[in-house]
């Protein structure tokens, strides 16, 4: 019987399924896990259940020799050391696939907020400042016809490729390649500042790299057409949030819609007062269903791993497992 460490708890019965097998232990929900709290945490379990937040360094690797699977309860990677984990012959694995509609979801309901301005007259509501109907009362931005631009047309950018084609938008993207929607017309950008000058809409659904860091900087985001909004689910280190701030205070933008941060949880306090901007708290697959399904493909990878099998969803294999 294994040992799996669980960084914090999980929604669903997931959990319940892997105790049938292992020994589990949970940690309450807290701080992200760092340095050598995580290596202390970590021990001499044999795999690891951890959260986008939690940084799993090289050191996890090297002090707990047990371990041989990080399962990671997100779609992004970033917070692992990914070579460290190739060369130490341990899996690690992620949660594709069952959080894409929800997250494409949300990116819509933020670039329909933005452009409607729905956090603006919920506001005006709340506040008994609403004295009834004016023709030119909290005029927003219709999209019909306008250019969705996606950067990283993914199962997630295409999705919401799929329903931008239902708001009668048309479609353009930029990618490392082409990559066809089914039922989508759209059309490949290889030129980055080219797409950005288009874009009425900018959504961003790519994974964090060196090369995508801070991607959407001050001079990007000059190349955007006057009142283009800009939405962020990726992962906020991808947008320069100085810049952006600045871009927005400038008034060339429409404004911005975010659902992570460059110094998450902190947000840059020059977008916080900003009644053009909408702000979430990291809540892109927060559908129970969704999380639920994440938790379900979490268990089946470790569960898998420790058996000797390669994982449903690998996001890196090892060298040579560790046995």
């Amino acid at each position: 019987m294994a040992e799996i460490a669980v960084t914090a708890p999980l929604p669903g019965d997931a959990l319940a399924r892997l105790e049938e097998l292992h020994t589990v232990r949970v940690r309450p929900a807290g701080p992200p896990l760092v340095g050598r709290d995580m290596v202390s945490f970590v021990g001499g379990a044999d795999a690891l259940v951890c959260l986008l937040a939690d940084r799993v360094a090289a050191e996890v690797f090297a002090l707990c020799p047990n371990l041989k699977v990080v399962a990671n309860y997100a779609v992004g990677v970033n917070n692992v050391d990914l070579e460290a984990a190739r060369t130490s012959g341990v899996w690690v694995t992620n949660t594709p696939d069952v959080l894409t509609d929800a997250t494409a979801d949300l990116a819509w309901a933020l670039i329909l907020a933005v452009a409607r301005r729905i956090g603006e007259g919920d506001g005006m509501v709340r506040s008994g400042a609403f004295t009834g109907w004016q023709p030119a009362l909290l005029l927003g931005t219709g999209l019909q016809g306008k250019i969705l631009a996606i950067i990283g047309m993914g199962r997630i950018g295409a999705a919401v490729a799929r329903r931008g084609v239902g708001f009668g938008m048309r479609i353009a993207y930029h990618g490392r390649a082409p990559r066809p929607v089914d039922g989508v017309e759209a059309e490949f950008v290889a030129d980055l500042d080219e797409l950005l000058a288009r874009a009425d809409v900018l959504s961003l659904h790519c994974p964090l790299t060196a090369q995508t860091r801070r991607l959407i900087d001050a001079r990007r985001l000059g190349l955007l057409p006057a009142g283009a909004i800009v939405v962020n689910t990726s992962r906020g280190e991808v947008v320069d949030e100085e810049a952006l701030v600045r871009a927005l205070e400038s008034g060339a933008l429409g404004g911005a819609g975010l659902d992570v941060y460059e110094r998450e949880p902190v947000v840059h306090p020059g977008l916080l007062g900003r009644s053009d901007v909408v702000l979430l708290p990291h809540i892109g697959s927060a559908t129970r269903e969704a999380r639920a399904a994440m938790a379900e493909l979490v268990v089946d990878n470790v569960i898998a791993a420790l058996a000797g099998d390669q994982p449903i969803t690998p996001a890196v294999r090892p060298l040579v497992p560790r046995s």
